[in-house]
């Protein structure tokens, strides 16, 4: 820390900002601390800037256009977050009184204040989360409500690639593809809370465009592991889209000139790859490292331990 920089205490924590070694304090609370990197302060002061309301901000324009292509939909909305992202996927896919199929412990239903049912009028069947992130497909067809005036509707099948509350995990190619299918019988979307999905596509190898061809919609989030300040992204077709825009507008998600933030998460995903497979090298030797310090071994060295 600069020997000018006054100390201060992190909110809620009580910790303070100064210490004598940096490198002996790593924030490890999450990856949406990161702070923008020069080259995004950069941007944002050079970004051409308009109204995103009337659609006349150029680098929001251009980040869409760029989003669908790259996730392979036609088109694209940049949104303030990912909670108000997958708010909006939810609202234009299902209609007041229809019914969505969501594990128990996804970010959708565990961490969004249940806001599909507060502000669209909305249910849920919630299913079992297994410890590599999935549903089973058997409990996804169960919860599939028959044609029956008595039942809700079910619309919409919400998956989350990572799952956070999984640790992480990524869904493989084969289990999605195994969800379109069972979705495609029965004529349902498929909406993926896809936060951390480059992270998905780096541990599983494969393109982020093939992990968004199994689903109608997906929502990423450029804040979380991209290193962007804030903003998140939603892709799905372009009717989709439109009815998600005027959704945006409804709930005060109108952005103005929004380009200063878009031209941060332009820079984050020109750096998307690089950044997301030095971040998986790290975790894997700082897991590498904690592993070989197995209990045992810390007796010996437990009198230099501040626990």
């Amino acid at each position: 820390m600069p020997a000018h920089q006054e100390e201060t205490l992190l909110p809620e924590t009580g910790y303070s900002t100064k210490v004598d070694n940096a490198s002996q304090c790593i924030d490890l609370r999450s990856d949406t601390v990161t702070l923008p990197s020069a080259e995004m302060k950069k941007a944002m002061v050079e970004a051409i800037l308009g109204d995103d309301v009337f659609g006349e901000d150029l680098t929001v324009n251009q980040l869409e256009k760029r989003c669908a292509a790259l996730f392979g939909k036609e088109a694209a909305l940049f949104v303030l977050s990912g909670t108000m992202g997958n708010l909006l996927a939810v609202l234009s896919h299902c209609q007041r009184g229809d019914e969505l199929i969501v594990g128990r412990h996804n970010h959708i239903h565990k961490w969004e204040q249940g806001n599909y049912a507060q502000l669209g009028g909305i249910s849920a069947t919630t299913l079992k989360v297994n410890p590599d992130g999935t549903m089973d497909l058997d409990d996804i067809e169960d919860a599939i409500r028959a044609n029956d005036q008595h039942m809700p509707r079910t619309a919409l099948i919400c998956i989350e690639n990572t799952h956070n509350f999984s640790g992480g995990k990524a869904l493989s190619t084969d289990y999605l593809k195994s969800v379109r299918k069972l979705a495609d019988k029965h004529k349902l979307k498929v909406h993926m809370d896809g936060a951390r999905v480059y992270n998905a596509a780096i541990a599983r190898n494969v393109d982020v465009s093939e992990i968004c061809s199994y689903v109608d919609s997906m929502m990423m989030c450029f804040s979380k592991g991209l290193g962007a300040p804030m903003g998140s992204i939603l892709v799905g077709t372009r009717q989709f889209i439109d009815e998600a825009r005027r959704k945006r507008k409804a709930v005060g998600g109108g952005w103005r000139q929004a380009g200063i933030l878009a031209a941060c998460a332009n820079v984050a995903l020109d750096r998307a790859v690089e950044t997301i497979e030095r971040d998986h090298r790290h975790a894997k030797l700082l897991a590498k490292g904690i592993n070989e310090r197995t209990p045992e071994a810390l007796k010996s060295v437990s009198h230099f331990l501040i626990l």
